[in-house]
This record gives structure tokens, sequence and C-alpha cells, in this order.
């Protein structure tokens, strides 16, 4: 199933994506329970939830259809429980450490000796950082960039959704723990994350503003795709292609990081893991900056394309 989160009449519903172009409202069919009334609510609910909803998507009954052009999509989880965006693709780490290299060395009138190599433990565990759940939104909005800010940047990553949650969660019985995946775009305001980073705690103001954590268009169930890790992913921008990579090649699957997260820890139904950058999945990798005005389009497939559109906020004397 495509579940979605959407509004309607002024209304937040969730249903499912059929036919490309129509919804079927889950709470609209008859005596709908509790769990109908949010995509948390459902995830929580479990496997029962599930079932009952991939019965009446079966059944499609007039009365629950909602035409896609009547309705605004949402974030499909407007509000997770938790997010934390991990670096399970190595080869974008490997590049931008490179290029890095290369630029502090050119600053500094030196050449480049020898090469760049990652720290191990990035190979050995999956690292993150806590995202701010307050600026999710979802396909077809705004994010406005900060005033303080002259180069945003996207970045291509996907995200699983924790379906149960568990503690001490083994390898054989991760994937039992992944409800469904979607799209996330990582906006940055890169200047802002370079300079900050440099205090060490953390990309901190260079992520958290308004609508900087775009997800969408929808949650594909697990059970709806077979092999998540070969699924071809690109970033356009005003309709030209800027990225393209594949979900195979994450060094840690989402299954490596619901068995680390869980460690000793509670991990929760409704939790977001998201993978990180794919390799040349950003402007910054390619030297290239997102102009007011842009529109992103991230795509990733089985799941959709999520739309972002990116706006400069006025400057402050």
């Amino acid at each position: 199933m495509r579940l979605v989160t959407f509004e309607r009449s002024g209304t937040e519903r969730i249903g499912a994506l059929i036919d490309g172009d129509r919804i079927v409202d889950l709470a609209a069919a008859d005596e709908a329970p509790a769990y109908f009334g949010s995509m948390q609510a459902l995830i929580e609910a479990g496997e029962p939830a599930l079932r009952h909803a991939r019965a009446i998507v079966e059944a499609a009954p007039a009365g629950a259809m909602v035409d896609l052009r009547d309705a605004t999509l949402l974030a499909p989880l407007p509000r997770p429980v938790k997010m934390r965006d991990c670096q399970l693709f190595l080869e974008h780490l490997q590049a931008v450490g490179e290029m890095m290299m290369r630029q502090k060395a050119g600053a500094a009138g030196l050449g480049v000796e020898g090469s760049y190599h990652l720290a191990p433990i990035v190979s050995e565990r999956v690292i993150y950082y806590n995202c701010d759940t307050t600026a999710v939104c979802g396909t077809g909005q705004e994010a406005v960039w900060p005033g303080e800010t002259d180069w945003m940047d996207f970045e291509l990553e996907w995200a699983c959704i924790v379906g149960k949650g568990g503690r001490n969660i083994s390898p054989a019985q991760a994937r039992a723990h992944i409800f469904g995946y979607t799209i996330f775009n990582d906006l940055s305001a890169r200047d802002v994350q370079l300079a900050v980073m440099a205090g060490q705690i953390g990309p901190g103001a260079g992520k958290d503003f308004d609508n900087s954590n775009p997800i969408g268009p929808c949650i594909v169930t697990a059970d709806a795709i077979p092999d998540p890790y070969a699924l071809a992913m690109t970033a356009s921008v005003n309709g030209e292609q800027w990225s393209r990579g594949s979900t195979a090649s994450m060094h840690h699957s989402f299954e490596d990081a619901v068995v680390m997260l869980s460690r000793d820890r509670q991990l929760h139904a409704g939790e977001i893991i998201a993978s990180g950058t794919v390799l040349t999945g950003c402007g910054f990798e390619l030297q290239r900056r997102l102009s007011p005005g842009d529109v992103v389009e991230l795509y990733v497939e089985a799941i959709g394309t999520l739309t972002t559109t990116v706006r400069r906020a006025e400057r402050r004397a």
C-alpha cells in the first residue's frame, strides 16, 4: 500500500493512493476504528490494522474515494515521535571528505598528499544526528531558507519508518520492525552548517529551519517492496537531473540501523530512520547551488517523487 496523510475541507485524514490519482479515505469506511484517525495510530495498531486497511483498499468503496485534485498531501507522518538521519551511505562521505581536503589544501597554497580516509567508526557503527521533527513537511510545500545563508542545498535520501518498537532487536528480527519506506530531502543551509560544525557538535542551525525536513509523498508499506536495496534514486532541479544513485550502494542497511539503534535502548513505533545522502546526491558534491524559486524533485523507485520549492527569506537589516 501507498499510505498518505492528506487534508480535505480543513480536516487531516489518512488514506491509500490508488491508480495514481485517487485516495481511499480509510476513515470514511463504515464504523472506522480509532486507528484510522492518524498515521501514527495506524502504525501503532500493527498488522491487524494493516490487514483492515488492505481490505478497504481492495474493496475501494465509492463513498471512500477522494480525487487527488480535491486533497492536499501532507507529510505522510506529520509528527514523527523521533527522527534520526544516519550515515548509511558511505561513498558520499568519502567524496565530501576528499573535496574538503583539496579545498583546504588549495586555500593554504599546499598540494594534496595521500588520500582521505573515513574514520573507521563510520563503517563499524551507525552514526546519526537527531532531526527537528517540528520542521517536517510534505510534498509540494515550500521551504524558506534562513536569511543568514547564501547557499541552500538538497540531499537525496530515503528513510524507513519503524513499525513495531523494541529493545535489543536481533538481526534476524530487524526487518519485521520496519513498517515502510518514504523519501527524505535533508535541506541544508550549507554555509551555516559548515560554520557551526567547526564547533564539533553537529550540523545544528544549518539544518533546523522551517520545512527543512520534507518527507513523502507517501509511505510504501514494507510488504510492497520485496527488495528495498535495488531501487533507483534521482534528484532533479527545475526538471534537470542533477543526481542519480541507487539504494544498492548503502553500506549499512536499515535493518543494521534498527539493530544498532535498539541496542540497550527502546526503539519506538513511528520513528523515522533516514539513510544519509547517496553518492552525488547533493549540490555540495557537484559544486552547484540552488537558487530562490528552484523546484527540487527527489525520486526513489517504487515510492514516487517528493517535490519541494525553495524560497529565500527577507534579510533583516
